[in-house]
């Protein structure tokens, strides 16, 4: 792979680096930051689904679990500076922040949804979509040192 199709995402709070290779698919490439991004912020439980063969509307949910409103906040806030400043996207819209239950980021192609486990657990968007294939992600944190 040569160096120009591949993108490094990187989190100087977290301390922690991911490549990301799909230059072809630019929503997947926005997705798997915002994966990567969740998981350098102690997001859990995270989750890709690939809805383009479903909806016409977006391509991509990212699903995140954090443990508190303050982790909520740091990880859209971590996911809008990866993605605003590393790739140059604009947020279309966000819902939910200042409740911190369920905080949605929407980039058009790709919605990013942030809950707290409850939440999380009773709209239980994996089952509503369930049909949805899960994009692979192996979050950086999983991976041992020598392997970044």
């Amino acid at each position: 792979m040569s160096p120009d199709t591949r993108t490094i995402v990187t989190n100087s709070s977290a301390g922690a680096a991911a490549v990301i290779d799909d230059q072809s698919n630019p929503a997947l490439k926005r997705a798997l930051i915002a994966a990567q991004t969740a998981d350098d912020n102690r997001g859990q439980d995270i989750v890709i689904l690939d809805l383009r063969d479903m909806t016409t509307f977006f391509d991509y949910f990212v699903v995140v679990s954090g443990t508190s409103r303050r982790q909520l906040h740091a990880i859209s806030e971590e996911i809008d500076h990866a993605l605003e400043d590393g790739l140059g996207d604009r947020r279309i819209g966000i819902e939910g922040y200042r409740e911190s239950r369920w905080i949605l980021l929407d980039y058009g192609d790709v919605v990013i949804h942030i809950f707290e486990p409850e939440t999380r657990e009773y709209y239980d968007l994996e089952n509503l979509w369930g049909h949805a294939k899960k994009v692979p992600f192996e979050p950086a944190s999983s991976k041992t040192p020598e392997a970044l």
